[in-house]
C-alpha cells in the first residue's frame, strides 16, 4: 500500500514538474512565428476602390486604430480586450518606418488574410482576419490606406510593445489560434439580390460581427464562424469605457435575443446605437454603423433569422 502511494506520488510529482516546466516554457517563449506567404499584387486604386475603402476603414479600422490625439490611425492601446493581455494596436498610416509605408500591396493582404506581418509576427484574434472577405473589398482596403487620406497620412507615432496575455500565449502554442491558410481561389463580391446571403457576407465577412456577440473569443471559429461557441447568443465579456466588464447581446432571433425587435428597430440599433422602447442606448465598445446603407442592415436582420435561435439572456449592467 506504501509502496502504491509512493508510486502514485512520484507520479504527480512529475505532472506537475511537467505542467510546470510546460507553462514556463509558454511564458518565456511567447506567440510563435510563422513565415509569411508571398503575394504579387498591385491594387489599382480608383475612386470607386477609395469610396469603399474609405468605408470600409471606418468600420474596420478606425474603432482599434484611430487614436484622438494625432487624430489619425496611429494606434492605441485596446483597453476594451484585456483577456488577451495589454494591447496596443499599431500605426497603419503611411509612414515608412512607424507605419506601413514600406509595405507591399500583397504583404499588407497577407496580413489581413492570414494575420501573419513580413517579418513574420503573428497577430492572434485581437486582429480581426478578414479571411471571409471579397478581393474588391480587399482590395479597396488596401487603396484606402495608400491614400492621402488624413486618417492615413503618415505620422511617426510608435505605440509601446504589446504584452500578451498567458492565455494568448497558451493558446497560440497550442495551435488553437493561428494563421489562416491564404485563400486558393478569388473571393466574389457577394450575390445582392439575395438578402440573407447578401446580409451573411456584410454580418462575417465583412464586420465579423459574430467575434463579439458569440459566447467567447478565444472560442471563436474564425475560418468557419459558424461553428463558434455560442454563434450570436452573446454573453462575451467586454470592457467599456468605464472599465467595467460589458456583456455582448445575444441577437439571434431567440426571446431572450431579438426576436421581438422590428426590422426598424434593427436598422436604430445597429446606425445609431438606440434600441427599442425606453432601453439605455448601446455603449462602447459597440459602435454605431452609420456607413451603412439601411438596405445593408436590412440584409443582416434578413441573415440573422435564418442563424439559430440560443437561448441566453444577458443581463446589463447599467
Amino acid at each position: 500500500m506504501k509502496k502504491g502511494f509512493r508510486y502514485l506520488l512520484f507520479f504527480v510529482l512529475i505532472v506537475v514538474f511537467l505542467a510546470g516546466a510546460f507553462a514556463a516554457y509558454v511564458s518565456f517563449n511567447g506567440i510563435p512565428s510563422y513565415t509569411a506567404d508571398k503575394v504579387e499584387m498591385k491594387v489599382d486604386v480608383t475612386p470607386e476602390h477609395l469610396a469603399k475603402g474609405e468605408k470600409l476603414a471606418s468600420m474596420l479600422c478606425k474603432s482599434c486604430h484611430f487614436n484622438e490625439g494625432t487624430g489619425k490611425f496611429t494606434g492605441r492601446k485596446l483597453d476594451e480586450v484585456t483577456k488577451f493581455g495589454e494591447i496596443y494596436s499599431k500605426n497603419i498610416t503611411n509612414d515608412p518606418n512607424q507605419g506601413i509605408g514600406k509595405w507591399t500591396d500583397g504583404q499588407l493582404a497577407v496580413l489581413f488574410r492570414t494575420g501573419v506581418k513580413p517579418d513574420g509576427t503573428y497577430l492572434p484574434p485581437y486582429m480581426p482576419k478578414l479571411v471571409h472577405l471579397s478581393d474588391n473589398d480587399l482590395q479597396s482596403v488596401i487603396g484606402f490606406l495608400r491614400s492621402d487620406h488624413a486618417w492615413v497620412k503618415a505620422d511617426n507615432t510608435r505605440q509601446p510593445d504589446t504584452k500578451p496575455s498567458f492565455l494568448t500565449k497558451f493558446l497560440t502554442t497550442i495551435g488553437a489560434m493561428k494563421p489562416f491558410p491564404y485563400p486558393s481561389k478569388p473571393i466574389a463580391d457577394p450575390d445582392t439580390t439575395n438578402k440573407a446571403s447578401w446580409g451573411e457576407y456584410i454580418a462575417l465577412g465583412q464586420l465579423e460581427c459574430f467575434s463579439c456577440h458569440s459566447k467567447d473569443f478565444a472560442k471563436n471559429d474564425y475560418f468557419d464562424p459558424k461553428k463558434s461557441d455560442g454563434f450570436f447568443g452573446g454573453g462575451n465579456e467586454l470592457v467599456g469605457l468605464d472599465g467595467k466588464e460589458i456583456k455582448s447581446l445575444n441577437i439571434t432571433m431567440d426571446e431572450t435575443g431579438i426576436g421581438s425587435w422590428s426590422e426598424d428597430d434593427f436598422v436604430k440599433a445597429v446606425k445609431y446605437g438606440i434600441l427599442p422602447g425606453n432601453q439605455p442606448a448601446l455603449r462602447t465598445p459597440m459602435q454605431p454603423y452609420s456607413a451603412l446603407t439601411d438596405n445593408e442592415v436590412k440584409a443582416i436582420f434578413a441573415y440573422l433569422k435564418t442563424v439559430p435561435k440560443l437561448t441566453n439572456k444577458v443581463e446589463r449592467n447599467l
